[in-house]
């Protein structure tokens, strides 16, 4: 007999056999490193250890970058 209910399409477990593995760790950070950034403000997970000291540095530029484009201008 073939099960082909409603229910039976709509449970999770159903659904979950279809997806690809790595549309399912999509957001994991199950091998991932933390950085602490902003005195503990934001956490970034890369998957390079490495590369950390270039994450903190891309950091800090687009962090100065927002506050300039975003200051208020001077009228002169």
């Amino acid at each position: 007999m073939k099960k082909d209910t409603l229910e039976y399409r709509m449970m999770l477990e159903h659904n979950r056999l279809k997806i690809p593995d790595s549309k399912l760790l999509t957001g994991s950070t199950k091998g991932k490193f933390p950085v602490v950034l902003d005195g503990g403000r934001t956490t970034i997970f890369i998957s390079d250890e490495s590369k950390e000291s270039e994450t903190r540095e891309k950091y800090e530029l687009r962090k100065d970058n927002r506050v300039n484009f975003y200051a208020k201008k001077t009228k002169s």
